[in-house]
């Protein structure tokens, strides 16, 4: 688990997840604060060899940037195409093959205040891994269609809500109105799947960037 971390140039292709931003729940520190930008990602589309029950052995195919049980995470300025699953993918712990791991008191299994603005998108999302989601993709979209850049699990913390809404400041808010997010309601079996946008046309205040004090460095 990483705290207040900067990815930045990178170019992640021929992957099976191009960026993994996780925090996993039996390590004693979690992570949070991750400004992830200036990337090339993708065609990240090399099925999955991960042994079973491992971290990422429930990574799809197919994804481009992969945001699980992280928060206060900020996604801007990458070019992100030709992930088939979708070019970014936000999940719960819930949704990960490694539910019977022990976790810490202090894990938080839900990613909230994600911000991600000002991407550019192209491609992906026709073919995504696993039956469920390629199920999903054509009772939504016909066999010639594709997710939106955007793919989120819907499962939030119940706790939270109100009205039946996040709180503003623990939303998932991507402010750019070419960009869409489809909620697959993962939680109640994809019994409400949605594009609905309302609550997540919205900002968040930007991370400050990460800067190291090296002791000698010039």
């Amino acid at each position: 688990n990483t705290s207040f971390a900067d990815v930045y140039e990178n170019v992640a292709t021929n992957n099976t997840g191009g960026i993994l931003v996780f925090n996993m729940p039996n390590l004693p520190k979690p992570g949070v604060a991750t400004r992830v930008f200036k990337n090339e990602v993708y065609a990240n589309n090399t099925a999955n060899f991960a042994p079973e029950g491992g971290a990422v052995a429930g990574v799809p195919a197919g994804s481009g940037i992969l945001i699980n049980s992280n928060d206060f995470v900020e996604v801007f300025d990458n070019d992100i195409r030709d992930n088939e699953t979708a070019n970014v993918i936000i999940s719960s712990f819930f949704a990960t093959t490694y539910t019977e791991r022990s976790a810490q008191p202090d894990f938080d299994p839900f990613p909230e205040t994600i911000y991600i603005y000002n991407n550019r998108f192209s491609g992906g999302g026709s073919s995504p891994d696993g039956l469920d989601l390629q199920t999903l993709k054509l009772a939504q979209y016909g066999l010639s269609g594709s997710f939106p850049d955007v793919l989120w699990d819907g499962i939030v913390n119940e706790e939270l809500l109100v009205d039946g809404s996040l709180p503003a400041d623990h939303s998932i808010c991507i402010p750019d109105e070419n960009v869409i997010m489809l909620n697959i309601d993962m939680g109640n079996d994809f019994a409400n799947v949605t594009e609905d946008m309302t609550a997540h046309r919205c900002s968040h205040d930007k991370l400050a960037a990460v800067v190291l004090d090296i002791a000698g460095a010039e």
